[in-house]
């Protein structure tokens, strides 16, 4: 049977559930709004170890473990394990993950690595290549500064456009059954670039791939932003949130009523100092497996697009004056 439809999307003939999730963070993530929902808030940002990037493993593997456990489920019981962070070759992951000893999947969508894996990971459910999958996405503060901006003992003054990487990681175990919520359909974005050089500036290079999966995903499921209760990015922050609201108008879908993002829910930006608002893989990663799972469980949200977005740029090409690729996944998470 055909489960892809339109131009860029599948509609899960057999739709898999969202077993479990959790959720682990730093300091500056336990004293934000949502520091209720998270599973460990650490007091440490570098969670017992010696350098940030093995902090970053250490959050990895907390953290699959640990929604592994929650779901009643052994390690060997997961098929297949996808993950993916921001360090190069997503060495966070790899290091975090190589203990388990599973068949295993690195992703690298930058922070669109969530939504990139939950996709992934449903198809090879409904596919019933596996009964169980974890998708696991992280990031660190000190560790993402280092690689992509400026060491932090320089103290280098940041724009207020600049956002603030999470130090965080959220893993969910997908199941081929289960009581839901289920994922119900999803929309592989397509990298767009509209010629952005700003490295302080993701949520601008973001926006238009944002707009860009989210019209995809419209059309081709034939449906409107008012079919959901929410419709959820993944780091934009207020710039990109706003400049995502102005491209949505001229494309004529209305998400006024409906849009957030997860870098706007993970910090106040009253009373904690993240500019533009948060970033990184682990951004909406620590908010689905935390608050927005808690919210479809609760029924306070029934129908949620889930929508990570990514900026796809490296050290290298930033240093070479190449513009911002950028690439949006979204996945709809639905109670029946």
């Amino acid at each position: 049977m055909k489960k892809y439809i339109g131009k860029q999307s599948v509609r899960f003939g057999n739709p898999p559930t969202v077993l479990e999730a959790a959720a682990i963070v730093g300091p500056k993530e336990g004293e934000g709004p949502l520091r209720d929902f998270y599973d460990v808030v650490s007091p440490d940002v570098l969670f017992g170890m010696d350098s940030w990037e093995k902090a970053e493993s250490e959050m990895v593997r907390q953290s699959a473990e640990l929604a592994a456990k929650k779901a009643g489920l052994h390690m060997e019981d997961i098929r297949y394990m996808l993950a993916g962070d921001l360090l190069s070759h997503n060495s966070g992951t790899n290091f975090g993950m190589r203990t388990f000893g599973r068949p295993f999947f690195g992703l690298y969508g930058a922070c669109s690595a969530m939504g990139e894996g939950m996709g992934l990971g449903a198809m090879l459910l409904d596919g019933g290549y596996a009964e169980y999958v974890s998708v696991s996405a992280s990031s660190h503060f000190c560790g993402a500064e280092k690689t992509f901006r400026f060491p932090l003992e320089l103290g280098t003054q940041r724009p207020p456009t600049a956002s603030w990487t999470v130090t965080g990681c959220g893993t969910a175990v997908l199941a081929a059954q289960g009581k839901g919520p289920y994922i119900t359909s999803a929309t592989t974005g397509a990298i767009v670039d509209m010629g952005i050089t700003d490295a302080n500036n993701m949520g601008a290079a973001m926006a238009p791939a944002a707009a860009d999966v989210l019209i995809n995903h419209f059309k081709d499921l034939n449906i409107g932003p008012d079919y959901y209760d929410m419709v959820i990015t993944g780091d934009l922050g207020f710039i990109g949130r706003d400049l995502l609201l102005v491209l949505m108008d001229e494309a004529g879908y209305d998400l006024h009523k409906n849009l957030d993002d997860c870098g706007l829910l993970i910090y106040d930006r009253v009373t904690q100092d993240v500019h533009a608002g948060g970033s990184g893989c682990g951004c909406s990663a620590a908010v689905f497996a935390s608050r927005l799972l808690a919210m479809l469980r609760k029924k306070e949200i029934n129908r949620l697009l889930f929508v990570p977005t990514g900026a796809l740029h490296s050290v290298a090409s930033v240093q070479q004056g190449e513009t911002m690729p950028a690439i949006a996944h979204a996945v709809a998470i639905e109670n029946k």
